[in-house]
């Protein structure tokens, strides 16, 4: 989808659910990592993470414009348009619009340090590594690294 294309959605869905034009721009923004969108209060721009419509489709993303024409319609007419009021609550629900976009980064494989404490023999998992010359076990005994390291 091009950024023409999305700007025609974003119009569409904001007469169809709103009842009212949107006026300003609406792009793709590839810097966004973690967000499914934007609302720019002072441009009253709109961004949208591209990789909601690779990942999870077009009614994904309609679901997050309609998220953020909440933002839009609602700052622009000086009501609550933060997650927090009541306004915007209202207004996301009766609309249908999504309140979180499904994850977009894949979760990284966390691997646990293991550390055996060479006087009480104590078992310490950990996933930061620790410095052994550094800090030692409860008891004051020194640690012992026993993970193996790629």
């Amino acid at each position: 989808m091009t950024n023409e294309e999305l700007q025609k959605l974003v119009e569409e869905i904001s007469l169809q659910f709103f009842k009212k034009p949107f006026n300003h721009q609406a792009s793709f923004n590839k810097r966004l990592k973690t967000t499914g969108g934007r609302y720019h209060l002072s441009s009253h721009q709109l961004d949208f993470n591209p990789l909601v419509l690779e990942k999870h489709g077009e009614e994904e993303l309609i679901g997050v414009i309609k998220h953020e024409l909440c933002h839009y319609h609602l700052h622009l007419e000086n009501r609550g348009y933060q997650h927090k009021d009541q306004d915007f609550k209202q207004l996301l629900k009766a609309t249908g619009g999504s309140r979180f976009v499904k994850t977009l980064v894949e979760k990284k494989e966390i691997r646990l340090q293991s550390y055996q404490c060479q006087t009480c023999g104590a078992l310490i998992k950990r996933k930061r590594r620790v410095n052994t010359e550094k800090f030692g076990c409860q008891c004051g005994g020194t640690l012992k690294h026993l993970t193996k390291t790629k």
